[in-house]
């Protein structure tokens, strides 16, 4: 066992020993190839090295050789550029020399000039005061001649200064009057020539684009009954049905002799188509008492007011007018239960809305803007029944409120001449109320307002001085007035007719216009024998 062991460490050194010793022998071997590797490689270095040195070399003197040859271009340039600029400098030199000369002798030549024309002011200074000073000798001289002639005036003409003014003055008056009346009738007659057809075209179109229905209404309304038992049931026991009614609407309820109708009276029409709407759903549903008296006034009202509602928004669509206020569509709605002189006024404001915007285009102004105003000029008397004051403030306030243009509320300020018109829209909403207001059958009154305004016509003209005899005739529309031939001459009748109609003007209220016709008659009489 331990020969066996021996035998084997003696194998395995031997084994060792030769791998040490082929080791030994490869380092050796692998390190003599490595150095004369490295010595093939350095020698390769040197020469590669080498020759990059001498390019280099090489690149360096071309790159020298060039760079003097550019640089002596570059001298050569400049030295040029030097010489050009220097030249140029000298030549604009040489012109602003001469400009400045030429100035120079402008200059001298204006001063020249300026001493010539100074001379000559002084000279023709010395001559003005010598010539003022002559003027002044003349003026006292004529003073003096002036003087002793007014002496010898009035010793000749037995006045003194003073009378002869005043006869002068009272001559001077009396041709005056002649004067004025004769150019207030030519200035007439020019204005009539130069506009009467032009207003009379402008105003028979627009009258002919108009054509709306006029409703004449009533401050009543009448109710039919199915019959006279009726009456009995709306009374109700002990009146309690009637007044019922009557308290919930402000309607006074006439029950008389007429067979199968009730009247309802009120001035307030919104309050009496209520109380007719609700009247006749009561007598349509047969159950009447108080309760469902209520119900029915209640349902009137709500359809009275969808109504106005509906009214104004169709006037707006038929005026075509947009952007209004809808508290402003409701007041124009209630304008559809209004009246003036019977004329139903929101008819009336469609009508004078349109009657401006047909006159507005044909002048050239805008339509809208006088359409606008024209819908909205009477606004006011929706509401005078619940605010005092006329309905011309009533309105302004109503559209100044509601924001609308200072144009529209100066149109709803002067379409009763309360102020004076200012723009053409307010002249425009003022000819197209006039207009609708004065074409036959618009309105009527009653016949104590006729026969008034007929008087007090009447009162105006005789108030005068040489009138004789005054008439109203047609309706008021006109008034001959007979004068004293010898105390009102041709050219005052010019005089005291334009007198008559600005005091008509100012102290009546009437629609459309009242011709003021004067007739001055001589008469000669002679009897042959």
């Amino acid at each position: 066992m331990n020969l066996t062991l021996s035998i084997v460490l003696i194998i395995v050194a031997l084994i060792v020993g030769a791998v040490v010793a082929g080791v030994l022998t490869y380092s050796k071997a692998y390190k003599k190839g490595i150095d004369a590797g490295i010595e093939r490689r350095k020698q390769q270095a040197e020469s590669v090295i080498g020759s990059a040195e001498k390019q280099a070399e090489r690149i360096i003197k071309d790159a020298e050789k060039d760079a003097d040859n550019k640089k002596k271009s570059a001298l050569v340039e400049a030295k040029d550029e030097i010489h050009k600029l220097r030249t140029e400098a000298d030549k604009e030199i040489k012109e602003r020399r001469a400009e400045l000369s030429r100035q120079e002798r402008r200059m001298q030549q204006k001063e020249e000039n300026l001493d010539k024309k100074n001379d000559n002011l002084e000279k023709k200074d010395d001559i003005l005061n010598q010539k003022i000073k002559s003027a002044d000798e003349k003026l006292k001289e004529a003073e003096t001649i002036k003087k002793s002639q007014m002496d010898v005036l009035e010793r000749i003409s037995e006045f003194t200064r003073e009378q002869a003014k005043e006869y002068i003055i009272s001559k001077l008056e009396d041709d005056l009057v002649h004067e004025k009346a004769v150019k207030v009738a030519a200035y007439e007659q020019q204005i009539k020539d130069e506009c009467h057809e032009k207003a009379r075209s402008y105003i028979s179109l627009a009258i002919a684009k108009v054509a709306s229905d006029q409703v004449s209404e009533a401050a009543v309304s009448v109710v039919p009954l199915p019959n006279d038992e009726m009456k009995g049931r709306i009374i109700g026991r002990e009146g309690r049905n009637i007044r019922t009614l009557e308290t919930l609407t402000g309607v006074d309820l006439i029950i008389d002799d007429t067979p199968e109708a009730i009247t309802l009276s009120c001035f307030d029409q919104i309050r009496r188509e209520i109380a007719r709407i609700a009247l006749e759903k009561l007598i349509a549903d047969g159950r009447i008492h108080p309760t469902r008296i209520e119900e029915m006034v209640d349902k009137a009202r709500r359809e009275v007011e969808y109504r106005i509602k509906q009214e104004g928004e169709r006037a707006v669509i038929e005026t075509n007018v947009h952007g209004i206020n809808h508290e402003l569509i409701k007041l124009i709605g209630r304008l559809k239960f209004r009246t003036s002189y019977r004329q139903n006024v929101l008819d009336h404001s469609i009508e004078v809305a349109k009657l401006c915007g047909v006159l507005a285009s044909e002048l050239g102004v805008n339509a809208n803007m006088a359409r606008r105003a024209g819908l909205l000029h009477d606004i006011g008397k929706a509401l005078t029944s619940e605010i005092e004051g006329s309905h011309v403030q009533i309105g302004v306030d109503v559209c100044k409120k509601y924001n609308e243009s200072p144009v529209v509320v100066h149109a709803v300020e002067a379409h009763h001449n309360d102020v004076e018109p200012k723009t053409v829209i307010a002249c425009i909403v003022q000819a197209a109320d006039a207009i609708s207001a004065a074409r036959p059958a618009a309105r009527s009154e009653n016949y104590e307002s006729y026969i008034k305004r007929l008087q007090k016509l009447e009162e105006i003209c005789t108030s005068y001085d040489g009138v004789e005899k005054c008439f109203a005739v047609q309706a008021g529309r006109e008034v001959r007035i007979m004068v004293v031939p010898e105390v009102i001459n041709d050219e005052k009748m010019v005089l005291v007719a334009r007198q008559i109609a600005q005091q008509i003007e100012s102290e009546m209220d009437y629609p459309g216009q009242i011709k003021v016709n004067l007739i001055r008659e001589s008469r000669v009489t002679d009897y042959a024998k």
